[in-house]
């Protein structure tokens, strides 16, 4: 997805969604469940300075989601063994049947993280170079062996992003490739189809493109699959009872949210999308997981337990993305109203948005989730979850800002398959 375009859609604000509010009575629910956390203790915090999260404030920002289109509307912070939950709507417009913080979800580009952290564990082992090329490891796959693998994981590599051309319509786009499975040379073919975006190393540039070489990197040193190499790195390490990566096979386990696609036509029905395989993204997009288990990710993440300080460090360094947002190795910077920085990655699949931040150290953390996508409105007014988890009561001021109020209606290729900061054209 080119921003340019994303640029053209946003300023256009072609039509206001005219979707119904979900009904008083499934409106809100699982209101400021408090509880004692069982995970592992963190290190000691540095977040004194952090105001108490402000609950009444989430629970406004859900009702508002739901209001805008998304069906249903979750959120669990977890802080410094305090669990708070909050929920609004439906998880299946069929059946009706309330959302909740126990449903898992398609997380989508989040993905990216899980990836990052295998190869740096890579690195931690010695068995690959940041700076080097990406040829030395998969050679022939690039024409140009001056991207590497650190152009790669911070979306500089320059290589165009294929989605951009297979969603330029949201819902025929979708269709055509709900059940393909693709290898990852497919995919990597589709971008060098057309032009890179610029040189190696020269800008930010999204792309999911990256984080499929990402995948490959990783199961050329491993001689593993992605899913193994994340199952015996970070879920099983890590406990997370409800993070799956099931590529090829289309459905959720167990207990999950149905996720659903908003027509580029306003007005048009929404479609289920809820069971695909995701084979577009892989590496770059395809894990499931709950706001429980992304609150533990990334909390041991910003936590060392997952990589040395080393690579957490690598992690960190960042390139500009606009005024609030940084890009590092498969991790985002966050920079909120009230000065305080949080560190994490946003996720968007056909009928998912997902956000998922911590504080510095880990100790708070938050993950909000949508189940909507290619709704401008949601997709902004999402960034009130952040300020209502990390700056507290100030969050009143982003929610009566002009930000969330606006809406305009973006299609599927601008905003579903990258991760976009709030009222910015493109993150």
């Amino acid at each position: 997805m080119v921003s340019r375009t994303v640029r053209r859609a946003t300023a256009s604000a072609v039509a206001l969604l005219t979707l119904t509010a979900v009904p008083a009575h499934a409106a809100t629910h699982e209101s400021d469940t408090t509880r004692t956390s069982s995970t592992a203790p963190l290190p000691a915090p540095n977040t004194a300075a952090l105001p108490a999260p402000d609950m009444a404030g989430l629970r406004a920002v859900l009702r508002t989601l739901t209001a805008q289109g998304a069906p249903g509307a979750i959120a669990r912070i977890d802080d410094h063994g305090t669990v708070r939950t909050a929920a609004a709507g439906i998880d299946d417009r069929t059946t009706r049947r309330a959302i909740g913080n126990a449903d898992r979800f398609r997380i989508g580009s989040i993905t990216k993280s899980f990836s990052a952290v295998v190869l740096l564990q890579l690195v931690d082992a010695h068995k690959l170079n940041l700076d080097a090329s990406v040829d030395r490891y998969l050679p022939g796959l690039l024409p140009d062996k001056r991207i590497t693998v650190r152009h790669v994981l911070s979306h500089r590599s320059g290589l165009y992003d294929y989605t951009n051309s297979m969603f330029a319509s949201s819902v025929s786009g979708f269709e055509a490739v709900r059940n393909k499975v693709f290898t990852y040379r497919q995919l990597v073919q589709l971008s060098l189809r057309r032009p890179r975006t610029n040189a190696p190393g020269a800008a930010y540039s999204y792309s999911n493109t990256n984080f499929v070489v990402a995948g490959m990197l990783i199961e050329k040193l491993t001689g593993h699959s992605v899913g193994t190499e994340y199952r015996d790195r970070i879920i099983k390490p890590l406990k997370l009872r409800d993070t799956f990566y099931v590529h090829p096979a289309t459905k959720i386990p167990g207990r999950y949210a149905h996720g659903y696609l908003t027509p580029d036509r306003a007005g048009a029905p929404l479609v289920d999308a809820t069971d695909q395989t995701v084979s577009w993204a892989q590496s770059a997009g395809a894990v499931i997981s709950t706001t429980r288990d992304l609150n533990t990710f990334f909390s041991a993440l910003l936590g060392g337990r997952l990589t040395s300080a080393a690579q957490l460090a690598q992690m960190e360094r960042w390139t500009p993305v606009n005024s609030t947002t940084r890009y590092g190795l498969g991790l985002r910077r966050r920079d909120l109203s009230c000065g305080v920085s949080v560190y994490g990655h946003t996720g968007a699949v056909q009928g998912f948005y997902t956000y998922s931040f911590t504080s510095k150290d880990g100790r708070r953390s938050l993950t909000a989730l949508a189940n909507t996508s290619n709704n401008g409105r949601v997709l902004n007014t999402m960034a009130g979850t952040l300020e209502s988890a990390f700056c507290g009561k100030r969050t009143k001021a982003i929610q009566n800002s002009p930000l969330t109020g606006r809406g305009s209606h973006v299609t599927e290729r601008n905003a579903a398959y990258e991760d976009i900061a709030p009222g910015v054209a493109r993150d």
